[in-house]
């Protein structure tokens, strides 16, 4: 008997043939994409442009802040310590007169700070102590006092004497406008032969040198 209908098997290797087709023609475009996104990436010209924005683009990192110096010392300062100045009353010397009789002298004060100081500009000075390196010396003014008691009154004559002072005795002193020592410079008009002891004032300056006594040394 004759079959007339066609072969099933050329059908079937026909189908197949048309998968495989379709198979190879997807492949191929996968394999064209990923090829130009490849050749994309690599492009010289963009992988330039993304490192110049990446150099443009500022740090992160913050600068760090200097640290500052602070540096703490002692520091030593002498200063003047002045003298101070009295007044004493001297019964030696003549009233109306003065004179330094001690002469002062400054003294030294010895002071020490302890002294902060921020990047070289000082911020604190604190005074840790003080003393006394040398004392003063006070300046002491003696001012006079004394005053010299009048002179004793003149002892007239008596009335019908001998003529002889008598604020002396031993000697006769002439009573006169003047009265000087006899060989000596004075020039009288009256003189005294020899010494007198003077026993009132001394009105002709006869006791030259304040041992009581007139006319004994050479005037």
């Amino acid at each position: 008997m004759t079959n007339d209908r066609p072969s099933a098997r050329p059908r079937a290797r026909r189908r197949g043939r048309m998968v495989l087709g379709l198979t190879a023609a997807v492949a191929t475009l996968v394999l064209a994409a990923g090829c130009s996104s490849s050749a994309s990436s690599a492009d010289p010209a963009v992988m330039g442009d993304a490192r110049r924005i990446a150099a443009s683009s500022p740090s992160a990192s913050p600068t760090p802040s200097p640290t500052p110096v602070v540096v703490v010392s002692e520091q030593t300062v002498t200063s003047v310590l002045p003298f101070e100045r009295t007044t004493v009353d001297d019964a030696a010397l003549p009233s109306g007169q003065s004179l330094v009789s001690t002469a002062g002298v400054d003294g030294e004060r010895v002071s020490i700070f302890r002294v902060t100081t921020i990047d070289g500009v000082e911020t604190e000075r604190v005074l840790v102590s003080e003393s006394v390196g040398r004392a003063p010396v006070s300046e002491v003014t003696s001012r006079g006092t004394y005053v010299a008691p009048p002179p004793p009154a003149p002892v007239e004559a008596a009335a019908g004497g001998d003529g002889c002072d008598p604020n002396y005795a031993d000697a006769c002193v002439p009573i006169d406008s003047d009265v000087d020592c006899a060989g000596g410079k004075g020039n009288g008009p009256s003189y005294l032969d020899g010494v007198a002891r003077v026993v009132g004032s001394d009105i002709y300056k006869l006791d030259g040198d304040g041992d009581g006594l007139a006319c004994n040394g050479s005037r």
